[in-house]
């Protein structure tokens, strides 16, 4: 019968919140790298220049065809040869560049949900291509993309753990190596996991209290 050690737990607890900083950290940074890189490569896919449609959608097309390990592994160990890059860097750039992909084909499918005859309009007032997307398109397109935005970030946090794989002390790396101390993997591993649940909980009540704040008249 397994016997519990939740005594054990509490002197680490020092330990687990550093951790869990630094797991906040890189999430933050790669929500934010991500976000503007996908914001930048969903606009370019439903822009009118074929050269960019056809760059954005090659990048789409790559990143959410291999996996985020391998992508990590690249940038740390492959570029990381010819530059110097330090873990949370390598992390974070691996991060945003994946999420980024799925960003992009969010903010696409946001903007093609609203109906052509938007943009007709503004173009037929005089509008610009810029002036349209900017002022008709992009505001009603971001509303309907914040729900899977907040998904796709909630997910993003949960690969950040993929970042022990490059010797980035987050979370799930720290729980590892208390486990590996007192092995009680139940308790260290439940603490990790509220901890994580925590996190994502917080951005999804964010993400409805945006809602409805967006939804008010």
């Amino acid at each position: 019968m397994y016997t519990w050690h939740w005594d054990e737990l509490p002197q680490y607890a020092p330990l687990i919140a550093a951790a869990t900083v630094r797991t906040l950290q890189i999430s933050v940074v790669s929500i934010l790298f991500g976000s503007v890189l996908g914001v930048v490569a969903g606009l370019m896919r439903v822009q009118p220049l074929k050269p960019f449609r056809f760059l954005a959608a090659a990048y789409v097309e790559l990143l959410r065809n291999i996996p985020l390990m391998l992508v990590l592994y690249l940038i740390y160990f492959g570029a990381g040869a010819f530059l110097p890059v330090s873990p949370f860097w390598a992390s974070a750039l691996g991060l945003s560049i994946f999420e980024g992909a799925y960003v992009a084909e969010i903010v696409r499918a946001g903007i093609e949900s609203i109906d052509r005859g938007q943009m007709e309009a503004a173009r037929s007032l005089g509008m610009s291509y810029f002036q349209s997307m900017l002022h008709i398109v992009a505001p009603q397109a971001a509303r309907r993309s914040l729900p899977p935005l907040t998904g796709q970030f909630v997910s993003l946090v949960k690969d950040s753990s993929l970042a022990s794989l490059v010797s980035y002390e987050e979370l799930m790396l720290v729980g590892r190596q208390i486990n590996s101390r007192i092995f009680s993997p139940f308790e260290v591993f439940l603490t990790i996991g509220a901890i994580y649940f925590a996190i994502c909980l917080f951005l999804s009540l964010l993400s409805r209290w945006q809602e409805a704040r967006l939804a008010r008249p």
